[in-house]
């Protein structure tokens, strides 16, 4: 069985995605922050043998061309829980660690990490400083789609909704908390480490 990591990402654009960072830091600066990430992390995360990188991207076009050792798929229409949903079922069969792409310190350890996680726990999350998670990783996917109704997606409340929504018997497992860069805050104080 083939561990399958995805790189969850969004096409850089002015004017969409990470809005509360434009905001704060300018569309060319919030842009240029997502475009430095998507040539950073797959060189990253790709090197390492013991997992096959995927990229899911939004829009679904978007990002098609790169080395052929990668593969990409479009995320499809719905809301995040339903587009992660459908990434996460969309991999060949064994375990799947799912990430987002604004997590500068993401290492391969971390990976590492949530696939050895996901040989004692059905289910492995990196939480966020902000309430969310930067990772998810399932040993089955089958509780995956009801663990993401009725989320409160991008607040404080993503993690603690989706534990809410899952059943009582599997068992969970956490990898080190790491910061996502959504606001100015987080960028002032992570990206000008990594040359952004």
């Amino acid at each position: 069985m083939r561990r399958t990591l995805v790189l969850f990402v969004r096409a850089p654009a002015l004017g969409r995605g990470k809005r509360r960072l434009a905001r704060e830091i300018g569309d060319v600066a919030a842009v240029r922050f997502e475009r430095r990430m998507l040539a950073l992390l797959p060189r990253r995360l790709a090197r390492c043998r013991r997992w096959r990188l995927r990229i899911a991207a939004t829009p679904d076009r978007a990002l098609r061309h790169g080395p052929a050792r990668i593969e990409r798929v479009g995320q499809g229409a719905g809301d995040l829980g339903a587009r992660m949903s459908r990434a996460i079922a969309g991999c060949p069969p064994g375990p799947v660690v799912l990430v987002g792409a604004d997590i500068p310190a993401m290492r391969a350890g971390h990976i590492a990490a949530a696939f050895a996680l996901l040989g004692a726990c059905d289910l492995v999350f990196g939480p966020t400083e902000d309430g969310g998670f930067w990772l998810i990783g399932a040993r089955r996917r089958q509780h995956l789609r009801s663990s993401f109704a009725a989320v409160r997606w991008s607040t404080r409340f993503a993690l603690a909704d989706v534990l809410a929504n899952l059943p009582d018997h599997l068992a969970i497992g956490f990898v080190e908390r790491l910061s996502d860069v959504d606001d100015a805050e987080a960028y002032r104080r992570l990206a000008p480490r990594r040359g952004f």
